[in-house]
């Protein structure tokens, strides 16, 4: 498993559009199991609902980790998107 901190910085936080496209990255991300955890709480990233859920808010520490699959090229992946989203 491998994990990485980042931190949201899109100034409305996660709502439904990058959420959905989070969901969309992860599902696609095959044999790998994505996890995010705010605060005390770890939710299945491949779950919109589950990621809405966390309420993040803009400047929010996220801890991303990654089981299976091409770990190290699947964290990555989210880990950018993340920093990406600008919305």
């Amino acid at each position: 498993m491998k994990s990485a901190e980042v931190t949201l910085s899109a100034p409305t936080g996660l709502h439904a559009r990058p959420a959905g496209e989070l969901v969309k990255l992860v599902k696609g991300l095959e044999g790998s199991k994505v996890t995010v955890t705010c605060g005390e709480r770890s939710v299945n990233a491949a779950s919109m609902l589950s990621l809405l859920s966390l309420g993040i808010k803009s400047g929010t520490a996220l801890v991303v980790s990654v089981d299976g699959g091409e770990e190290a090229a699947a964290l990555e992946a989210v880990v950018k998107f993340i920093e990406s989203i600008k919305e």
